[in-house]
């Protein structure tokens, strides 16, 4: 879909400097970040993600990753 936003000057070279030094399109690299922006803000996709790294390690004892989600869990607000 094609849609037309305005966005300051300054953030519109640092996106075209990025585009040319990843050598990505200017839509690619607009489409992953809005995509990005999106996924970190959306608590149904924030919880998928959590959901789908939980099932990969299903099995396995991790004292490491156990803490970590246990302080994860503590600094979120439910």
């Amino acid at each position: 879909m094609k849609t037309a936003v305005s966005i300051p000057n300054d953030l519109f070279e640092k996106a075209e400097t990025l585009a040319r030094n990843t050598k990505k399109s200017r839509s690619q690299l607009y489409s992953e970040a809005l995509f990005e922006y999106v996924v970190r803000h959306s608590p149904e996709e924030i919880t998928l993600a959590y959901n789908k790294v939980v099932d990969s390690l299903d099995g396995q004892d991790n004292a490491f990753l156990n803490h970590a989600a246990l302080r994860a869990m503590e600094r979120t607000e439910w």
